[in-house]
């Protein structure tokens, strides 16, 4: 990035109007001075950071040395030859409280099932017969010149009408209804009991103040004294790298949260009634494309998504038949055929079926007609019979007869020189409106109600699952917390070290467990009489342990120094996320929130150089710059010369030891020599014979080095076995140093801590007890 700002700089001033030197040339030029130096700079300080240092081990020792008088508690002033009265009183209270929780829970499942059984048929049949007949007899006879006269008159007449009319009504339905409710209650109570005994001791003494001069009685705390020395004890090589997202395993918890917590919502129903329809769709619910076969009704679709039976669209309705069959006398003649149209449908257009015969008479014409439609001149004045098929009766020239009527309906017929009769209707019907309607809402509630229980059963798993991780995340110990962070410590810095070739379990192992029958997901393998699999795999699984070996022995886990950075390390879009994560323990909150962690990695001691060429080359043997194992060799050799490492753990009798490292100073000149040389030093006291010593400092002059004390002279000499470096004492005194087992002394004080126990004194010196 420092490269490109250099060349988007160089270009801008390359840009630049060649019309001398202007203002805006100079500053451009100046920032691409700016950007250079930047650049240059940048890049000395990466190439000269090796992620190798060094850390000091140190150690606190407390050691208890005496009980001492602590602050003023309370004073008591007496006068000459007062009297008063001290109660001291001690009291201890222990207080014990014992929690308990009872959860009840309650778990109804109800189940109710409703079946209606009805049959709905209807039959409507209606006859009218009418009959007049009239006869009239005359006969008259007479003669002249004897008048004779007869005369016979006779009259009958015969009326006849019947009506029959059957109906029969049927109405048959089935419907079954089954609802299921699931409800769970769960009561939890809290039963706290504390007890709390105590003790107490009063005790009252009566001081008097048998002087002439006035006294105080002080009385002060007693405090215990600590012995506080500091010790560094070893040096160690360590490795320096910073990882990203040190606790991302861990906020997969927190991310299954989230995901399950936006699903909590109140219940949203997405179908509407309107989309309730027949119209074909395909596996998807969309509309089928334009000739694409197959597919189903929406609403059968709809169904079958949300698991739920519903009473399919109503039937195209059948036909409703009437009939009448009838002689006629050839006068005017009325006939009504009367018929119903079942509720929920209405009648989309008659056909008429019609045979009827002409009265005997050639002046007699046949007229045919229905009250109520377009007249046909066909049908009037006919010379012989009519015979009807499937004809279409109409109100108007657009609109059927009785289109879109209901219920009980009645068609009169017209007849006039008619003979017998015989009329036959059908009426065909469609579903109305408000049918479909109503089988669009019923399908729509059961859709709905299998939508709801299925939302509120979801619900209910997800709930039980938030409480589940919630308890995972909150109910953890404190080691197990601290043991979980370093193995994400552990698994971090062995990603971004050995690079993206390393794979914690190469494939080839991974098949040498398969070979063996290892449950991969459950890791549980190995418990058989054999191995299960060959020399070849064997040998693998082998080298692979080695490996795992190594790194948890190389370094000390156990020492790694980890620094937390913030969150905002981290890419910018988990920023929300990461600031909303909460946990009860504030090391684990902090671990989660992290947007990348340095850590400083501890290399055990004596494994300085095999792990550079592990961490650097990939292999505890491979070969690296010679730099980085120079630093680690000159680590490992001062903890060598100035810290003796811990005494074994049975040493022998006559080993000399030496608990508490002795220090002084040489101003003379020690030249080398292969033999014995005694130094000039500030005191010789506390040096051992038959240890070693550490002459001058380690800097950057590399001549720091470890001899062995040979003898004492006296008391500003010592004796060592050999000398292989020059010190200038003359010039600067040099240390001298013998390391005791505690390591180095680098800092001593005092602490202390309360006790309850009490000091009394008699008019203390105030400018003491200040």
């Amino acid at each position: 990035m420092a490269a490109a700002l250099v060349d988007l700089r160089a270009e801008r001033l390359a840009s630049a109007p060649r019309r001398g030197a202007t203002p805006e040339t100079g500053t451009s030029a100046q920032r691409l001075h700016s950007a250079v130096v930047a650049a240059r700079t940048l890049g000395d300080l990466v190439a000269a950071t090796p992620p190798v240092g060094m850390l000091n081990l140190e150690r606190i020792e407390m050691v208890p040395t005496g009980i001492q008088r602590g602050e003023l508690v309370s004073t008591i002033p007496l006068a000459p030859g007062e009297e008063t009265a001290v109660t001291h009183k001690e009291w201890s209270v222990t207080s014990r409280e014992f929690t308990t929780i009872v959860t009840d829970s309650l778990e109804e499942v109800s189940e109710t099932g409703v079946t209606d059984n009805t049959d709905l048929s209807q039959s409507t049949s209606s006859e009218s017969q009418h009959s007049n007949q009239f006869n009239i007899t005359g006969t008259v006879q007479g003669g002249i010149p004897i008048i004779s006269g007869s005369s016979t008159t006779g009259f009958t007449s015969q009326d006849s009408r019947s009506d029959s009319a059957t109906e029969s009504i049927k109405h048959a339905r089935t419907t079954t209804e089954k609802a299921a409710s699931r409800s769970r209650q769960e009561h939890k109570v809290t039963i706290s009991t504390t007890t709390q005994t105590g003790t107490s001791e009063t005790s009252t003494r009566v001081l008097k103040n048998t002087t002439q001069q006035p006294v105080r009685i002080d009385y002060f705390s007693l405090m215990r004294t600590w012995r506080v020395r500091l010790y560094r004890y070893g040096l160690r090589l360590t490795y320096d790298i910073v990882v990203p997202e040190p606790g991302a395993a861990m906020r997969r918890a927190y991310a299954d949260l989230e995901a399950l917590r936006a699903q909590q919502a109140p219940f949203e129903f997405p179908v509407k009634p309107s989309e309730i329809t027949t119209d074909l769709v395909g596996p998807d619910g969309e509309p089928l494309d334009e000739g694409e076969e197959g597919g189903v009704p929406r609403y059968l679709w709809l169904a079958d998504r949300y698991g739920v039976t519903v009473r399919p669209y109503p039937a195209e309705p059948v036909p409703v038949p009437a009939s009448s069959h009838v002689g006629t006398n050839g006068n005017w003649w009325f006939l009504d055929v009367e018929f119903d149209v079942p509720a929920g449908t209405a009648i989309r257009e008659i056909l008429l079926d019609a045979q009827v015969g002409k009265e005997d008479g050639d002046d007699n014409r046949l007229n045919f007609d229905v009250i109520g439609t377009v007249p046909q001149p066909t049908w009037n004045g006919l010379g012989g019979p009519l015979i009807l098929r499937g004809h279409r009766l109409m109100a108007t020239p657009e609109v059927p007869f009785l289109h879109g009527h209901s219920g009980k309906q009645k068609v009169t017929f017209f007849f006039h020189h008619s003979a017998e009769v015989f009329v036959a209707l059908t009426a065909r019907r469609d579903l109305t409106a408000e049918a479909i309607d109503q089988w669009r809402n019923e399908v729509w509630t059961a859709l709905f109600e299998a939508a709801q229980t299925r939302y509120f059963a979801r619900q209910e798993e997800i709930a039980a699952q938030i409480m589940v991780i919630e308890d995972q995340l909150a109910n953890v110990d404190t080691l197990t917390l601290r043991r979980e962070e370093s193995d994400e410590i552990m698994k971090s810095v062995l990603r971004f070290v050995l690079g993206a070739d390393f794979a914690f379990m190469p494939a080839e192992v991974i098949a040498a467990f398969e070979a063996a029958g290892v449950d991969l997901r459950h890791g549980i393998g190995f418990d058989g009489p054999t191995l299960g699999m060959d020399q070849d795999q064997w040998t693998l699984l082998r080298q692979h342990e080695d490996l795992i070996r190594f790194i948890n022995q190389a370094i000390e886990w156990e020492n790694v120094v980890t620094f937390l950075y913030s969150y905002f390390w981290d890419v910018p879009p988990s920023w929300p996320f990461i600031r909303g994560l909460r946990h009860p323990d504030p090391s684990r909150q902090a671990f989660l929130r992290a947007g990348s962690a340095r850590i400083v990695l501890t290399v055990r001691k004596g494994w300085e150089q095999r792990w550079m060429r592990f961490a650097e080359g990939g292999s505890p043997d491979a070969g690296i710059p010679d730099a980085y194992l120079s630093i680690a060799r000159e680590i490992a050799a001062y903890d060598d010369r100035n810290y003796p490492g811990i005494p074994p753990a049975n040493p022998g009798r006559t080993a000399t030891r030496l608990q508490e490292a002795v220090y002084t100073t040489s101003s003379a000149n020690v030249v080398p020599s292969a033999g014995p040389v005694t130094v000039r030093v500030e005191s010789s006291a506390g040096f051992v014979v038959g240890l070693p010593v550490v002459l001058d400092a380690e800097d950057e002059r590399g001549i720091q080095e470890t001899a062995l004390i040979t003898a004492i002279p006296n008391a500003t000499q010592i004796t060592v076995d050999k000398v292989a470096f020059a010190h200038q004492g003359t010039a600067a005194p040099f240390p001298v140093l013998q390391p005791g087992e505690k390591g180095a002394l680098i800092a001593e004080w005092n602490e202390y801590t309360p006790t309850s126990g009490t000091d009394i004194a008699v008019t203390s010196n105030l400018s003491t007890i200040a």
